[in-house]
């Protein structure tokens, strides 16, 4: 598949709408109307759509003057992109058509222990076997062959701090070794595939702008660490470095434990250690004295959690957090800030990954596509 041909920004105009119309399709004229392109020029975009095996017929619609107008719809197994969400202990692949609808699925155990050359090779292997044994490949209709010819990209989601241009890893929470790791280069020489590499929760904060959450949010996870993914206007907030979002290591105990980061009192010590003595109210409450905090400074819209601490007792936590942060709002005068379980439960950071390297296509990402290739 010819990828540079499909990130023009007029291309990514009509997919976009292509794959918000569904199987119910679109018509040429309508395409012409809601993108301001000409006529000609949306006949262009979606005859080499056509070539391409990205879109096809959709039927056909009466019109109410001539002839009935042909509809377009996305063909959604035209192209797949992998989505790698490396957690500390645990690695989670999906296999995700242009829709972003998952096909496959495997998890595997994880230690970023054992370095990063090890992790990459165990991940590899586990996205080898996603490709050559699509889970819900015959089911779909679509085979380990058909699906290994349109493979766009893969989108790798793990802890932070890195640099997200250079797909480099800085000093990863507890595994000082991994700094300066070239993960993006080390997946894209292995498997030959373009690879953009992004923290953990800008992945599933990217999935769940796409689904429409809000225009300025934030997603905290807390699972084997905790950190936030910013939506701003609409767009993932990276920072200049790319470092937005290092939410676990805000400081609100100045005599608190020793962090993993060196610090003391950090957010995400207080945390997971109420967490490990099975005192979920607490760390609700200092999660939500943290979520507190982000509010005030950005005056954000909502507050979503996920990650498996919270997913292991949801109700709990968006009680706890829901609480500290309606009454910094009320003190503020501001107006309520819901705090809700995002959508996509324990997937939904691969879910993400995969977005990495679909939302682009769709003239929908809030940056560009850096990618490695092998």
């Amino acid at each position: 598949m010819n990828l540079p041909a499909l990130r023009g920004h007029n291309a990514a105009l009509v997919l976009d709408l292509l794959r918000t119309a569904g199987d119910a399709g679109i018509s040429r004229l309508e395409l012409a109307e809601r993108t301001g392109l000409t006529p000609q020029a949306v006949s262009k975009i979606t005859a080499r759509l056509r070539t391409e095996g990205l879109a096809a017929e959709a039927g056909r619609r009466a019109s109410t003057g001539g002839k009935p107008r042909t509809l377009l719809r996305l063909v959604p197994d035209a192209g797949h992109a992998i989505g790698l969400h490396l957690d500390r202990d645990e690695l989670t692949v999906v296999l995700a058509d242009l829709t972003g609808h998952v096909v496959a699925e495997r998890r595997a155990p994880l230690d970023f222990a054992t370095g990063a050359e090890a992790v990459v090779d165990a991940a590899v292997e586990v996205v080898r076997k996603v490709v050559r044994e699509p889970a819900r490949g015959a089911e779909a209709g679509v085979s380990a062959s058909a699906v290994a010819a349109g493979l766009l990209g893969v989108g790798v989601a793990l802890p932070g701090p890195l640099d997200h241009f250079a797909g480099v890893l800085h000093r990863v929470t507890g595994f000082p070794a991994w700094d300066g790791f070239p993960l993006r280069d080390a997946f894209a020489g292995r498997l030959g595939l373009p690879v953009v590499v992004d923290k953990d929760t800008n992945a599933a904060a990217l999935g769940l702008a796409l689904g429409g959450a809000a225009e300025s949010f934030a997603y905290l996870h807390l699972g084997t660490g905790l950190g936030a993914g910013l939506v701003l206007g609409g767009g993932i907030y990276r920072g200049a470095r790319t470092g937005a979002g290092e939410f676990g290591h805000q400081v609100i105990r100045l005599d608190g434990p020793r962090c993993g980061c060196g610090e003391r009192g950090c957010v995400e010590a207080l945390c997971l250690a109420a967490v490990a003595r099975g005192d979920l109210d607490e760390a609700a409450r200092v999660l939500g004295v943290a979520a507190g905090n982000l509010v005030s400074l950005l005056d954000i819209d909502l507050v979503l959690l996920g990650g498996r601490a919270v997913l292991a007792d949801e109700e709990r936590f968006v009680r706890g957090v829901g609480a500290v942060v309606t009454e910094r709002v009320r003190r503020g005068g501001g107006t309520q800030v819901p705090v809700v379980v995002a959508p996509g439960g324990d997937r939904g950071v691969a879910e993400g990954a995969a977005q990495l390297v679909l939302a682009p296509l769709f003239g929908r990402a809030s940056v560009a596509f850096p990618v490695g290739r092998g």
